[in-house]
């Protein structure tokens, strides 16, 4: 039996403490647009979607206390939350999971913000929160100066990780150098999966990797900001405590 088929990364999921103040890095500094904002009461916050390339970022303020996403913060900190993958069909999508009996948090689809969602088990998903989403709407997303690269996943056993996503969601693999990563294509992104080793001993989303055209005029912005940046051999490493939480790496489009 295949996995549910998935179009791309929708979006990565990040908790912020007050959503204003992480407009003014994720929207003011790097400069993805704003795409829709609501409250999303089923859920106890007050949400955002940011373009960035084909995939979006989804900044997440818990506003209702007990919930979830609440719990997370008080316990985490800001940082990575979930991974969103589309799909056209999110009731079939669930049915079939439900076929290889994958654990799922929703029995049904649910409305979101961007459309139609469903939660899987993390538990079933190598400690990672998976959300399923058939969009509402076909509309292009406005234009950004980033696009996604890949998010970093650290992985007790990577080819095991490997095995449970190809087999959930169909998605092909590519080999790294003939190493211990593994990399997992999907649209015009990828995840990458890496040993725990390599990440500080972190387990799931460890780190968002962003492509820029303009790197130069991106770093005069960080600085401008007074964000904290490394700089390398055509990318800048940015540190969690000016992006909200997250291991944030960007580096030039050619």
């Amino acid at each position: 039996m295949s996995g549910v088929p998935v179009r791309k990364i929708h979006h990565v999921g990040i908790v912020v403490e007050k959503l204003d103040r992480a407009y003014e890095f994720y929207r003011d500094t790097l400069g993805l647009p704003l795409i829709r904002e609501a409250e999303v009461r089923d859920q106890g916050v007050r949400a955002a979607l940011l373009a960035a390339g084909e995939n979006e970022i989804e900044l997440l303020e818990p506003i209702v206390a007990g919930t979830g996403i609440e719990k997370f913060l008080k316990k985490r900190g800001e940082g990575l939350h979930h991974l969103c993958f589309e799909t056209p069909d999110v009731a079939g999508a669930l049915s079939g999971l439900r076929a290889r009996a994958v654990s799922l948090i929703d029995q049904t689809p649910r409305p979101g913000l961007a459309g139609m969602i469903a939660f899987l088990h993390p538990r079933s998903c190598a400690g990672i929160l998976i959300e399923l989403l058939t969009p509402t709407e076909s509309a292009p997303l406005p234009a950004s100066p980033l696009r996604f690269k890949r998010l970093v996943l650290g992985a007790q056993d990577p080819r095991e990780t490997s095995r449970i996503f190809q087999g959930h969601f169909a998605l092909s693999e590519q080999a790294v150098n003939g190493g211990p990563r593994i990399m997992l294509p999907l649209g015009q992104s990828a995840l990458l999966l890496v040993p725990l080793g390599e990440v500080g001993g972190n387990e799931g989303m460890v780190a968002l990797s962003l492509f820029t055209r303009d790197l130069e005029a991106l770093i005069e912005r960080l600085e401008g900001a007074g964000v904290s940046i490394l700089r390398g051999t055509n990318e800048v490493t940015l540190a969690p405590d000016s992006t909200h939480g997250v291991h944030l790496h960007i580096s030039r489009y050619e």
